[in-house]
């Protein structure tokens, strides 16, 4: 084969991979155009919130914890420290909505390396009911957002989880984290599950008491760096699936600077990495930016004009994502094809990072992914 057949079939093959996963995710993601009603004996569900600072739009997110149209739920608000200035915003709101049980509990347990999952055990070991939702802070909350987590559950799951969609971009750094999060990151997941390769997702988790506790508790979530890994691989380890919810939630951003959309990705590549390393390692073919220097160098194959074949590979290339997007109601804006692109130049280098060092910073907490280092945290 040589160096033109080569390109061109690189081209090729990358752009029908990228149309393909697009096809594959839209009927999953696909917006909804009416609520879904409850089951008339749905079981009661205790949603456990981790918190820590005020993260942007906080005072949406927390609300929409309340008056949910679901029949019976508590809400689990759970913070490391009294003085964190999410506090009081929280009573407020709990005192604002007396028609929900909620309440909030505070401590800092430390069973794990984890300050995330420190966070939660408490609210995990106070739930009163089998199912039990842990959700992200910054997770916007539908009506029908329970009875989609549990609508999604099959006799074979283990957990159920939702990846985050972001929404309200205030700059640019925050456009380029939509494209890292909706048609890049959520459209792999939802491929990847259809393939028979999913996994959990930290960001919302629908649990069965009696499946976490059968793997050996709440805690054993702290036997990897991040959880989501931990629960992907206990509920494998009980011939058990992870599923993804159908029309993931929001998670507005506002606005963003780009060192901190740089630092939250190469924190997960790092992660992906640490704790899934054969499945990380093809991700660095997953940019737009080798597929479209192949156009130009395989173009003679087809006979065509460098120039033509790189605008009709680019045309395919970010016309499915596009599309995607249209389905499935995600961020779309005149910003979106630049957010793309500036996402799939910077993709090589976040590879790179993700292999050149064990160590990041979440939340004020320096953490490491390796597993010397993860295994020491978690003993202390």
């Amino acid at each position: 084969m040589t160096a033109v057949q080569f390109a061109a079939a690189y081209c090729l093959a990358t752009t029908s991979i990228q149309i393909l996963s697009s096809l594959i995710a839209m009927p999953r993601c696909a917006k909804r155009t009416r609520p879904l009603a409850a089951a008339a004996d749905a079981p009661p569900v205790s949603l456990v919130r981790p918190l820590c600072g005020v993260d942007p739009f906080a005072e949406e997110t927390l609300a929409s914890s309340f008056g949910l149209d679901y029949p019976s739920y508590e809400v689990i608000f759970c913070l490391a420290s009294a003085d964190d200035p999410v506090a009081p915003m929280v009573r407020r709101l709990i005192e604002a909505h007396p028609e929900t049980p909620a309440r909030l509990l505070i401590g800092d347990d430390r069973p794990s390396g984890n300050p995330k999952l420190n966070n939660v055990v408490k609210g995990w070991k106070a739930a009163a009911h089998e199912w039990i939702v842990i959700a992200d802070s910054n997770v916007l909350m539908p009506g029908d957002y329970i009875q989609r987590m549990m609508a999604r559950w099959r006799p074979n799951s283990g957990i159920v989880c939702a990846p985050p969609i972001g929404s309200a971009p205030k700059s640019f750094p925050a456009e380029i984290e939509c494209a890292f999060l909706n048609s890049y990151q959520a459209r792999w997941q939802y491929t990847g599950e259809a393939l028979g390769f999913g996994f959990a997702q930290g960001k919302s988790m629908l649990w069965r008491r009696s499946i976490l506790e059968a793997g050996g508790g709440i805690e054993a979530l702290g036997a990897e760096i991040a959880e989501d890994a931990a629960a992907t691989k206990l509920v494998h380890r009980a011939g058990l699936s992870a599923h993804l919810v159908d029309a993931p939630f929001e998670q507005p951003l506002g606005s963003r600077k780009w060192g901190e959309v740089w630092a939250r990705q190469v924190r997960w590549a790092r992660l992906r990495r640490a704790t899934f390393p054969l499945q990380f390692a093809p991700e660095l073919v997953t940019t737009s930016l080798f597929t479209f220097i192949a156009a130009l160098f395989g173009a003679a194959q087809f006979g065509l004009d460098p120039f033509a074949a790189l605008a009709l590979v680019a045309l395919a290339w970010y016309g499915s994502e596009g599309a995607l997007a249209q389905v499935a109601g995600w961020r779309l804006s005149l910003w979106s094809v630049p957010a793309w692109m500036a996402r799939d130049l910077a993709l090589p280098a976040l590879w790179a990072q993700a292999w050149a060092s064990n160590n990041f910073v979440w939340r004020g907490n320096e953490m490491s992914v390796a597993e010397d280092d993860a295994g020491a945290a978690a003993g202390r």
